[in-house]
């Protein structure tokens, strides 16, 4: 394959928000491809944009010819495109320009995209035997929100981000099912429970209340879905402790660490992402001693899909989850080597959608591809739909 050309412009995302998308030529006909944007963001991971998404745009534009001389035809080929732009361009947009040149070696070599990334010579290919027939990944879904991502109900919100239902299922077809249903019953409850709720939904598309954490997830339990949490801590950290505002309590590290852990044991989770903030590597691995039998303690902000903060996270013992959000790094090479190093420590991966959302799909070849543990790309809105549905096409495509 070889790109004739290379444009970008801006487009809106799912908060309305603008975003890149890149859109290339080449000899096999013209591929697009988008960024999403995140709202709650880590600070170790990688700028969005060079200096700005116009200038970004101006940089695609100024070196579009540079790759007219390189031929692609597999996955390891985008070291060459990264070649190129290095420097020039931020994640977001890099992560746009090399899903778009996927889609195209795909399309030449009449295969799908996660079958060009199986196909990568890296040794967690052997690690996960790419030749076999791979699990579908688990579906994690936002279901009721708070945090950031929401807006006060009668002057309150829940302290933490997401409230997540993830089905005991390896089907996106069972598990989009079960999740809408449970979407639905949640709604229900919450009208019964919450006097405020009026069904409105947040960024990510998640029911909007004025409960607490504890109120929702007694809710949640009632939906017989294992359940998960985003606590997105680092929202509400300051000054070594953490300010919860529903109800007004400060709690130290260690209140926070024992808090959350009868959390994970009363109600019971198994998913927890983010319990402390971005910088604790300590009070993780001290969650993780407590209840790693039972329940992911998952890095995202710890780790922004970088490999030298996984590194350090795996010798603190910090996790046993990872988030895998492609935009936070933006190199697909660099991901690939993340993924690698996951696999050989035993760290589960979950590939993450962003809050600001577009109707790019590539997420669940993606997820598929690299042998995923889970996905977590909300539950209903056309932005969060159009990844489940590309994984439901996967799923029937090995049947």
């Amino acid at each position: 394959m070889i790109i004739k050309g290379v444009k970008a412009k801006s487009i809106k995302d799912s908060r309305r928000d603008l975003t890149v998308q890149v859109s290339i030529d080449t000899n096999v006909g013209k591929f697009v491809s988008s960024a999403p944007n995140g709202k709650s963001k880590g600070k170790h991971e990688a700028k969005s944009y060079k200096k700005s998404l116009e200038g970004d745009i101006d940089s695609l534009g100024k070196i579009s010819d540079y790759f007219s001389s390189e031929h692609l035809e597999k996955f390891e080929d985008l070291r060459r495109i990264e070649d190129i732009v290095g420097g020039h361009i931020g994640a977001n947009t890099l992560f746009a320009l090399e899903s778009a040149a996927l889609k195209a070696i795909a399309k030449e070599q009449k295969k799908e995209i996660w079958q060009i990334i199986r196909e990568t010579p890296n040794s967690f290919d052997k690690l996960n035997e790419p030749k076999a027939p791979k699990l579908i990944p688990r579906l994690v879904g936002n279901c009721i929100g708070g945090g950031l991502h929401s807006e006060l109900v009668n002057g309150k919100r829940p302290d933490f981000q997401e409230f997540l239902i993830i089905p005991k299922l390896n089907s996106a077809i069972l598990g989009f099912k079960i999740n809408s249903e449970g979407k639905k019953f949640a709604e229900e409850l919450l009208k019964e429970k919450d006097s405020k709720f009026r069904s409105k939904k947040n960024d990510e598309n998640a029911w909007m209340t004025s409960l607490n954490e504890k109120e929702v997830l007694e809710i949640l339990t009632e939906t017989k879905i294992p359940l998960g949490l985003d606590v997105a801590s680092a929202g509400f950290f300051k000054r070594k402790k953490y300010h919860y505002k529903n109800p007004p309590i400060d709690r130290t590290s260690e209140e926070q660490l024992m808090y959350l852990s009868n959390l994970i044991k009363n109600f019971p989770l198994i998913y927890v992402e983010d319990p402390f903030d971005e910088e604790d590597f300590e009070t993780h691995a001290k969650l993780l001693k407590l209840v790693g039998k039972n329940c992911m303690v998952v890095g995202d902000d710890l780790t922004v899909t970088n490999f030298k903060r996984l590194q350090k996270a795996i010798e603190m013992k910090s996790l046993n989850a990872l988030i895998m959000k492609p935009n936070q790094n933006g190199s697909l090479i660099d991901i690939s080597r993340v993924v690698e190093l996951a696999k050989k420590k035993g760290i589960k991966m979950i590939f993450s959608h962003r809050s600001g959302e577009t109707k790019e799909s590539i997420l669940a070849d993606l997820a598929f591809g690299f042998g995923a543990d889970f996905i977590k790309c909300g539950i209903t809105g056309p932005e969060r739909e159009i990844k489940i549905k590309r994984l439901i096409e996967i799923e029937k495509s090995l049947k």
